[in-house]
C-alpha cells in the first residue's frame, strides 16, 4: 500500500541527501489484521538494530519503536485504532479484556518510545495535540512541505470538481458520489485514486449505478501516475479533501492550493481546516450528503468566485513558508 506517507518517506531521503548527508530509507513491515499480530510486529521493530547510523529520523508506528541513542520523531501518526478512534467506536482492536490488553500494551510501548526520542516534530496541530491528549508530550510542529510543487501548476478549468488520493471509507468519497445526486445539474465529479480494497471500490461503482450518475461521476480507481494526478488538480474548477479527523493539511489539498485551485472539505476533517476556510479558500459543508450538495451547487453558481477563492488559497499555503530546506534543518538540528 502506498499513500502519503510512503511518499514523505522518499522525499525526505531525496532532500537529506540533497542537503549533503548520507541516508537510507528503511521500511518496518506492519501488518494490522489480525490486530492480534500487532505485538509481535512491535516487538520485531523494537529489536532491529541501527549501530551504524549517526541519526535516526522516525515517521510512523510500530517503525518509530526501533532503539537508537539518537532518534527524532517525526510523528506523522500514531496507530489511531488505540487512541482517538478507539474513542470514536472506530477500532480494530477485538473486544473484551484482549483488545484492552493490546490497547495497553501499545501505548506503553509509544510512551516509553517518546521519552526516550532526542526530539519530537509532529507534522499537524491535530497530531500534536492527539500526543499531547493521550501519551503527555509536547511535541514542535513541522508541517511537511509539497514534493513536487512545479508539478501543480494550475490552469483553466475543465468544469469538474476533483477528489484524489487513496480511496477508502475514511477518505469519504462515496459522500461526495451521494452529494452529486442533491447538487445542480451543472455539477460534474472525478474520483481518482487506488482503491484500499475491492470492496472500497464497490461501494463508489455500485453508488453511482443506484443513483443514476454515469453521466456526472466519473471514477478512475486505479494508481495514477504524477503528473496524470497533477493534470487532475490543473484541470479541476475546485478540489474536494474530506478525511475524517486528517493529520495534516493533506497533500490534496496543499497541491489544490499550489494550482490555484478552491477547496471543499467537511467540518470534521481536521487538520485540512487548516487550509480549507469557508468563504476564504472554500466551502466546509457538514459531513453529510445534502450538506455537501449545497457546496457542490456554489461551486459552480459562481466560478469567477470559485477562482478567487483559489488564488486565496494559494497565499495562505504560500503564508506558511513550508519548504524542504527548511524541514531537513529542523529535523538534524
Amino acid at each position: 500500500m502506498r499513500g502519503g506517507a510512503e511518499s514523505l518517506a522518499e522525499h525526505l531521503l531525496r532532500n537529506l541527501e540533497m542537503a549533503g548527508h548520507q541516508a537510507e530509507l528503511l521500511r518496518v513491515p506492519f501488518q494490522w489484521e489480525p490486530a492480534t499480530r500487532i505485538p509481535s510486529q512491535m516487538l520485531m521493530a523494537r529489536s532491529l538494530e541501527l549501530q551504524n547510523v549517526d541519526h535516526v529520523i522516525a515517521l510512523k508506528f510500530p517503525a518509530y519503536l526501533i532503539q537508537h541513542p539518537r532518534k527524532t520523531l517525526w510523528l506523522v501518526h500514531q496507530y489511531r485504532q488505540a487512541y482517538d478512534l478507539y474513542d470514536a467506536g472506530q477500532t480494530n482492536l477485538p473486544d473484551g479484556q484482549i483488545g484492552v490488553d493490546i490497547r495497553k500494551l501499545i501505548k506503553n510501548a509509544d510512551d516509553e518510545c517518546f521519552r526516550g526520542a532526542r526530539r519530537i516534530f509532529a507534522i499537524s496541530d491535530v497530531t500534536q495535540q492527539r500526543l499531547l491528549r493521550y501519551n503527555g508530550p509536547h511535541a514542535e510542529i513541522l508541517r511537511a512541505p509539497i514534493n513536487d510543487p512545479e508539478r501543480f501548476t494550475g490552469g483553466p478549468s475543465e468544469g469538474y470538481v476533483f477528489a484524489g488520493g487513496r480511496v477508502n471509507g475514511a477518505k469519504r468519497q462515496h459522500l461526495l458520489v451521494e452529494a452529486v445526486a442533491h447538487a445542480s445539474k451543472q455539477v460534474r465529479l472525478i474520483v481518482g485514486g487506488p482503491p484500499d480494497t475491492p470492496g472500497d471500490a464497490r461501494v463508489l461503482h455500485e453508488t453511482v449505478e443506484r443513483l443514476g450518475l454515469r453521466d456526472r461521476v466519473r471514477l478512475d480507481l486505479r494508481y495514477l501516475g504524477r503528473q496524470e494526478y497533477a493534470d487532475y488538480i490543473n484541470g479541476a474548477l475546485a478540489v474536494a479533501s474530506l478525511p475524517f479527523d486528517e493529520e495534516s493539511f493533506s497533500y490534496v489539498a496543499m497541491e489544490a492550493a499550489t494550482a490555484e485551485k478552491a477547496l471543499l472539505s467537511t467540518t470534521d476533517s481536521g487538520g485540512v481546516l487548516g487550509l480549507a476556510r469557508h468563504g476564504e479558500t472554500g466551502w466546509v459543508a457538514e459531513p453529510t450528503a445534502q450538506a455537501l450538495a449545497s457546496a457542490l451547487s456554489a461551486v459552480y453558481a459562481d466560478v469567477t468566485r470559485t477562482r478567487r477563492l483559489g488564488v486565496a488559497a494559494r497565499s495562505l499555503w504560500e503564508s506558511h513558508g513550508i519548504t524542504w530546506p527548511a524541514t531537513v534543518a529542523a529535523l538534524m538540528s
